[in-house]
C-alpha cells in the first residue's frame, strides 16, 4: 500500500504530487536532499535500513543496466520487504510490479536517456507495471533541457547528479542545451547569482547547472498546473534532436496517453505546429465527432472557416454566415487542429479552447488530417449535399479533394471572399427553397448532439427521447416532460451535467453509463480513492460519473480515471456534485 505518495494534478502523464515526508515534497521535484540509497547487494548482503519518515530510502537492491538480458533479470530479481518507512525500489521495465513501495527508481536510465524509442518503451512499461499513486525516480539523467520531456513521459523525481558533473567538466547547462566554458564569450541564462565571465570557475559552473535545473522545474511545475506542459514542450524539447523524437515517439502511444489526459480544463491550446495535430485532446475530438456524433437536422450541411474568436458563433464573419443561412443548412466549421465541428459542437472541449497560428497557409499534414476527418464525417452521416462557403486557402483544395472521394454533391458559393456582398448572396441563394429550422429544433438536437459526444453513440436518444429546454445556448437546462430538471449545459466546457434526478435517469437509460462504486459510506463533498470498490474502465479526468454505494446514490465529476481509482490508495477520486443517503 501507497502510504507516503499522493498525485494532486494531472497533465497527461505530468503530474504534480506531494511525497509525504516529515517535510512534504511537492513534485516533480530535485530529490537530492531527501533520497538515501539502502546500497547495492551485487557487492555483498545489506542489513535493512532503520529508515525514516524524513527520507525516502532506497530498499537493498540489484540493477541491471539497459539491455540486460530478461532471464539474468529474473534470475537476480530483488523481494522486496514490507517496511513502516517511506521507501524506494530498483526496477527496470522487466522486473517491475507493485511490491508496495512508495517510489520506483528506474536503473536502466542512463542506458535509454538520449534514445527516443528505447526511452519510450522502458518508461512506459514501467509506468504501467507500478501503481498510479507511486512516484518514479530516474537519477543521474537530467538537465535543464530534459527535465520537461522526462516529466511529460511520467518521471516524478530526479536529481542533479548529471549537471554537477557536467559543471565540473566545465559543460554550462541551460534549457536550450549546453555550451562547453571555454567558447563562451558571455554567460547565456546567467542567473544574477552568477558571476561575470571573466570570474566564471567550474565550480560557479556546477553551481548554475543546478539552479537551472531547478528553475526548469519550477518552470514545468507551473505548466502542469495550468495545463500547459505539451504546448511548452512542443517547443523547448526543438532545441535536441532526441527531445524533438522522444515527444513524437509518445505521440504514437495513444492508449498511454489518453488514459491519462483529461477529457476537460480549461487550459487553452497552443497550435503553433504541425505536431499539435498528435495531441491526445485533439485525436479525441475528432473520433467523437466521427464515430459518436450524428447530424439530426435534414438539408444540406453548409461548411465554412472557422474564425479566431471563440466560440466561433460570437465573431464577426461567423454573424454574417448565419444571417446568409438563416437555419436553412446545418453548419459546420471546418478548422486546424480541429477538423470539422459541427455547430452543436462549437463550446465543447477543445473547440473552444485553441489558439492557431494564423498565417493563411496550410501545410500537407494539415489538409491530410481535415480531409480524413470530413471524409469520415460525411461518410457517417446522410446529407443530400454539401454546400462549402470556403475560401480557396487550403479550406477548397480539402473540399475539393473529398468531394472526389465520397457519394455527395458538392456546391462552392465563394468569390473572392467569405465575406463578400457577393459571397454572402451566393451562399443565402443555395439555400433557396430550404425549410428552416425552429429554435425547438436547435435546442433539442444541441442537447442529444453533445450527450453523444460526450457519452457514446445515440447516448442522446437514449437519454432524452422526449425533453424540454429552457435558458439558451451555451447555458441551456435540460428537463423531462414532466418539467424536472435532467441536466445544464457547462459554458466553459460545452459538456452536461446531471442532476440527481438527471443521473438517476442516466443509470437507469441504455446510454453508457460510467459508474463508480463505493464503500458504504455517504460521501459529502468527494470519494478518496480508498473508498472506492471499483470503476468503470473507460472513465477519464474531468468525465460525468455516477456514484454508487449500499448507502448512497450520487454524481460528480471523476478527479482520476477509472484504472487509477480502482488501483489507489490515496487521492480525490470523484468530486461530488450531489449525493443522497439512501441508508
Amino acid at each position: 500500500m501507497t502510504e507516503y505518495f499522493e498525485v494532486h494534478a494531472r497533465d497527461g502523464p505530468a503530474r504534480i504530487g506531494e511525497l509525504r515526508l516529515r517535510e512534504s515534497v511537492t513534485t516533480p521535484a530535485l530529490a537530492d536532499d531527501f533520497v538515501v540509497d539502502g546500497g547495492s547487494l551485487w557487492a555483498a548482503d545489506r542489513d535493512m535500513p532503520s529508515g525514516s519518515d524524513a527520507e525516502l530510502t532506497v530498499l537493498p537492491h540489484r540493477s541491471f543496466p539497459s539491455g540486460t538480458d530478461p532471464t539474468v533479470q529474473e534470475s537476480f530479481a530483488v523481494d522486496f520487504p514490507d517496511v513502516e518507512f517511506p521507501s524506494a525500489g530498483v526496477v527496470t521495465g522487466q522486473t517491475a510490479g507493485d511490491f508496495g513501495c512508495d517510489a520506483y527508481v528506474l536503473s536502466t536510465a542512463s542506458g535509454v536517456v538520449g534514445h527516443g524509442e528505447s526511452f519510450r518503451d522502458e518508461l512506459i512499461a514501467v509506468r504501467e507495471a507500478i501503481p498510479a499513486d507511486t512516484a518514479l525516480y530516474l537519477s543521474g539523467v537530467a538537465t535543464p533541457a530534459n527535465v520537461a520531456t522526462l516529466v511529460a513521459a511520467g518521471v516524478d523525481l530526479v536529481d542533479t547528479k548529471l549537471a554537477r558533473v557536467k559543471g565540473r567538466q566545465g559543460r554550462y547547462l541551460t534549457t536550450d542545451g549546453e555550451y562547453h566554458l571555454d567558447e563562451l564569450a558571455e554567460l547565456p541564462g546567467a542567473f544574477p547569482s552568477d558571476p561575470p565571465r571573466a570570474e566564471f570557475t567550474r565550480e560557479d559552473c556546477v553551481e548554475h547547472n543546478v539552479a537551472a535545473l531547478e528553475s526548469a522545474l519550477a518552470t514545468v511545475r507551473t505548466r502542469i498546473r495550468r495545463g500547459r506542459l505539451r504546448d511548452y514542450l512542443e517547443g523547448q524539447a526543438r532545441h535536441e534532436n532526441w527531445l524533438t523524437a522522444t515527444f513524437r515517439e509518445f505521440d504514437q502511444e495513444y492508449r498511454y496517453l489518453e488514459r491519462r489526459t483529461p477529457v476537460i480544463r480549461d487550459a487553452e491550446i497552443s497550435a503553433a505546429s504541425e505536431d499539435t495535430l498528435n495531441r491526445v485532446e485533439i485525436q479525441r475530438f475528432a473520433d467523437r465527432v466521427t464515430s459518436r456524433y450524428r447530424s439530426r437536422f435534414d438539408g444540406p450541411l453548409v461548411l465554412v472557416p472557422c474564425s479566431a474568436r471563440k466560440p466561433y458563433s460570437d465573431s464577426q464573419s461567423h454573424a454574417q454566415f448565419h444571417r446568409a443561412i438563416n437555419y436553412r443548412g446545418h453548419l459546420a466549421s471546418m478548422t486546424s487542429p480541429i477538423g470539422v465541428v459541427p455547430q452543436e459542437l462549437e463550446c465543447t472541449y477543445p473547440a473552444q479552447h485553441y489558439d492557431a497560428v494564423v498565417t493563411g497557409d496550410w501545410t500537407e499534414g494539415e489538409k491530410d488530417f481535415v480531409a480524413a476527418v470530413l471524409r469520415r464525417y460525411l461518410e457517417r452521416n446522410d446529407y443530400p449535399r454539401v454546400v462549402a462557403h470556403v475560401p480557396g486557402e487550403g479550406y477548397r483544395d480539402i473540399c475539393e479533394r473529398v468531394a472526389s472521394e465520397v457519394d455527395v454533391p458538392f456546391e462552392f458559393t465563394v468569390e473572392d471572399h467569405p465575406t463578400t456582398s457577393e459571397s454572402l448572396s451566393n451562399l443565402s441563394e443555395a439555400l433557396a427553397g430550404e425549410l428552416k429550422y425552429s429554435k425547438r429544433e436547435r435546442q433539442h438536437n444541441t442537447v442529444r448532439a453533445i450527450a453523444d459526444y460526450q457519452f457514446g453513440a445515440d447516448a442522446g436518444d437514449a437519454l432524452f427521447p422526449d425533453l424540454q429546454t429552457t435558458s439558451r445556448h451555451p447555458k441551456l437546462q435540460v428537463r423531462d416532460d414532466e418539467g424536472t430538471q435532467l441536466a445544464a449545459q457547462v459554458p466553459q466546457y460545452g459538456v452536461l451535467s446531471f442532476t440527481l434526478a438527471g443521473a438517476r435517469h442516466w443509470a437507469e437509460s441504455d446510454a453508457p453509463t460510467k459508474r463508480v462504486e463505493i464503500d458504504s459510506f455517504v460521501p459529502h463533498g468527494s470519494v478518496l480513492a480508498p473508498g472506492v470498490v471499483d470503476a468503470s474502465e473507460d472513465i477519464r479526468v474531468g468525465d460525468e460519473v455516477v456514484v454508487e454505494g449500499p448507502i448512497a446514490f450520487g454524481v460528480g465529476r471523476a478527479q482520476m480515471s477509472g484504472p487509477e481509482m480502482r488501483d489507489s490508495t490515496r487521492g480525490v477520486a470523484v468530486q461530488v456534485r450531489h449525493v443522497e443517503d439512501n441508508a
